[in-house]
């Protein structure tokens, strides 16, 4: 174990694979090198500690950023690349699935799009009339536990990407995955904006830290 621990991350990683590494470790590797008198390791660690969290640290500003210590140009696009490499990723898996047909190993992904998110985050999945997904769009973030969504944004961006049905999901960041009375209220609104315009509502997730709740499951759609 002492020596799993004192290993440097790139040695670590090929040793044991990137799972066993921690957020200070990982990003310590995408980092290279530390700044005056800062190995890469401690500014990683002050970096995570001053932000509160590795999820808040990728999502900071510029601004806000540029005013660490250690902290700049090229540092921050390397933050900016590692978020949005992570988005595409995850974009790119579900493309082209039957969801119908696997909807546990939706649910699966689904938990692992929003494993370390802080605030809530609604997104939409578009499908075309066989049930594929043809894109995935963050429509909404909100506070910790509130987000405003605005059903004409989704349809808008329905009939843009001429998709034939769509299914939600949005995260609860206090983990428990129950459905709130908003939530089905919010739900029972863009299901009567999906009926106006002919586009189906299949389904909304509410995901939690380590399960999903369906709404179709319950019987609500």
């Amino acid at each position: 174990m002492q020596e799993h621990q004192e290993l440097a991350p790139r040695e670590k990683l090929l040793a044991y694979g990137a799972a066993a590494l921690s957020d200070v470790e990982l990003l310590a590797i995408f980092l290279r090198t530390g700044s005056q008198g800062e190995p890469v390791l401690r500014l990683s660690e002050r970096l995570i500690r001053e932000f509160g969290s590795l999820y808040l640290l990728m999502q900071a500003d510029y601004e806000k950023l540029k005013q660490c210590k250690g902290m700049g140009d090229c540092k921050f696009t390397q933050l900016q690349a590692i978020s949005e490499l992570a988005r595409r990723f995850f974009s790119e898996q579900f493309l082209f699935e039957d969801v119908m047909a696997g909807p546990e190993s939706l649910k699966s992904r689904l938990l692992d799009l929003f494993a370390g998110q802080e605030r809530e985050v609604f997104i939409v999945l578009f499908l075309n009339n066989q049930n594929q997904i043809i894109c995935y769009e963050e429509m909404f973030k909100g506070t910790l536990n509130r987000v405003e969504v605005h059903p004409r944004e989704i349809i808008r961006f329905a009939i843009k990407m001429n998709a034939s049905a769509i299914i939600l999901a949005h995260n609860h960041p206090s983990g428990n995955p129950e459905p709130s009375l908003a939530d089905k209220q919010v739900t029972e609104r863009i299901h009567s904006a999906c009926s106006i315009m002919g586009v189906k509502l299949l389904d909304h997730f509410v995901v939690g830290h380590k399960q999903c709740v369906s709404f179709a499951e319950r019987g609500w759609l």
